[in-house]
């Protein structure tokens, strides 16, 4: 069964190795071109993070290199490697493609300047997360104390993604940030993000958050992080049947055609039992199939995703 991830951090990965990954099958990374194939995920999205310690005048330009990581090494050393700059072009796919778009996690990188945000969204960038976990110029973050939301700055830049069609995502903001980008966004969505009432990290949604955006027809991704899922989940075992329980709990919440899959792989230093890289996905896939119908599965995995492409 067919796949979308909406969440992986490998050019952070390939950027900060102290030797060079290759993406066709270096097992030091969770998600390369075999397993992609092993694991049928159709279209992987690549984030772009930055790390917030890194001087502000320096980020930008890691920003770019990350940009050529995707474009040299993901895609141009790959012919089935396809980038999607615009979403019509999901449709496009043939047999043995996968697709592929970039993600900005964090505006940080671009200062107060927003035609540094235009080069990325015209560089093929389709989701923006606002912040990281700490503040910047245009929002608070969730592990902002102060708890604030978006600033003048922030309603400006989704205002321009909004014009541009191109995803806010809300898994890393505050929660008074979310509840800004719901009244001003028109295509919010969260890329990986659990739910708060099963396992309390700061970056799981509450119900109400979870009521807000199923009311928007906005996406949810669920992360395969064990420290999202359950309690202490970084000091003990996790498994798959730790997971299904944060998609019943969003079907319970009427979810059941706005959930989709988020790993963070290779953002995560610890792995779900029977989910430690892209190439094991169908197991998650059959795991759901013994509590889900094959179309609510289906949908989970992928359809849903296309159903909620930005108009």
């Amino acid at each position: 069964m067919n796949s979308i991830d909406m969440h992986c951090d490998v050019l952070y990965k390939m950027q900060k190795s102290q030797e060079p990954l290759n993406f066709k099958d270096s097992n030091q990374l969770d998600v390369n071109l075999e397993r992609l194939k092993e694991g049928q995920v159709k279209v992987q999205a690549f984030a772009i993070f930055i790390e917030p310690d890194l001087p502000s005048d320096k980020q930008f330009a890691a920003v770019l290199e990350q940009i050529n990581y995707y474009q040299k090494e993901v895609i141009g050393k790959n012919p089935e490697m396809k980038q999607i700059k615009k979403w019509p072009e999901i449709q496009e796919l043939k047999e043995g493609e996968i697709g592929s778009f970039l993600t900005l996690e964090g505006v940080s990188s671009i200062g107060n300047d927003l035609s540094k945000l235009e080069h990325l969204l015209d560089a093929g960038v389709l989701s923006v997360g606002l912040t990281w976990n700490p503040a910047n110029l245009a929002a608070d973050g969730v592990g902002e104390p102060r708890g604030g939301g978006l600033t003048t700055f922030g309603f400006e830049i989704v205002k321009r993604l909004n014009e541009r069609k191109v995803f806010t995502d809300v898994s890393h903001l505050s929660v008074k940030g979310f509840w800004d980008v719901m009244k001003c966004s028109s295509y919010p969505i969260a890329t990986h993000s659990n739910v708060l009432s099963l396992c309390s990290h700061m970056r799981n949604l509450n119900d109400e958050q979870i009521k807000a955006m199923i009311e928007r027809d906005a996406m949810i991704h669920i992360i395969f992080n064990p420290t999202f899922t359950v309690e202490d989940g970084k000091d003990k075992k996790v498994t798959i049947n730790d997971l299904v329980p944060h998609i019943e709990r969003l079907v319970k919440l009427n979810a059941v055609r706005t959930i989709g899959f988020g790993s963070d792989f290779d953002g995560i230093s610890t792995h779900i039992e029977g989910l430690s890289h892209t190439g094991e996905t169908q197991n998650l896939i059959q795991a759901l199939l013994e509590k889900f119908t094959i179309e609510e599965v289906e949908g989970f995995a992928f359809q849903n995703f296309m159903d909620h492409l930005p108009q």
